[in-house]
C-alpha cells in the first residue's frame, strides 16, 4: 500500500483533524499515530499492521542504552485513533505540542505512512527538499 498526495486542513480547538477519505480508506477503521524520529517534528500515521511491524523491529534491537532510548522515543505519546463519522481524529495534546500543530495542517502521503505537519514547517521542509534535489537527479540514487 502506498500513500500519496497532500491536503491542507485546519485542526480545531479540540485537536480534531479531518483525514481525507483517500487516506482513511487505506488506514482502516483505526490506525496509529506517533512522533516522527527526525528533526522536522511532525506526526506519523501508520496502519495497525505496519505499526506492529515497527514495534517488532524495536523489540528486536540488540540490547543497549541507545536501543532503550529509541524504544522510549518511538512509543511515548503513540496512540491508536479511530475517525469519527465526519472523518476526524482527535490528536493527543503531547503529539500536537511535539509537532507544533495549532491551526493550519498539511496531511501528506509519504509512501508507507502519512505525515501530519504544521503548515509553516511543511513549507520550510518542502523548500529544503526542493533545494536539495534541484541540483542533482541522483541525490538518493533514484531517477524519475
Amino acid at each position: 500500500m502506498s500513500f500519496y498526495g497532500d491536503f491542507q486542513h485546519n485542526i480545531d480547538q479540540k485537536k480534531r483533524l479531518f483525514i481525507p477519505a483517500q487516506f482513511r480508506d487505506d488506514l482502516g477503521e483505526s490506525f496509529m499515530l506517533c512522533k516522527s524520529p527526525d528533526s522536522y517534528k511532525c506526526i506519523y500515521a501508520y496502519t495497525n499492521e505496519r505499526w506492529e511491524e515497527i514495534c517488532e523491529e524495536l523489540h528486536n534491537l540488540p540490547p543497549s542504552e541507545a536501543a532503550r532510548q529509541r524504544q522510549r522515543f518511538a512509543l511515548v505519546g503513540a496512540m491508536r485513533v479511530e475517525p469519527d463519522k465526519q472523518g476526524r481524529i482527535t490528536i493527543g495534546q503531547k503529539l500536537c505540542e511535539y509537532a507544533g500543530l495549532e491551526r493550519e495542517v498539511v496531511i501528506f502521503g509519504s509512501g508507507h505512512r502519512i505525515e501530519i505537519w504544521d503548515a509553516a514547517k511543511w513549507e520550510q521542509a518542502l523548500a529544503e527538499a526542493e533545494k536539495e534535489c534541484s541540483g542533482s537527479d541522483t541525490a538518493v540514487g533514484i531517477h524519475y
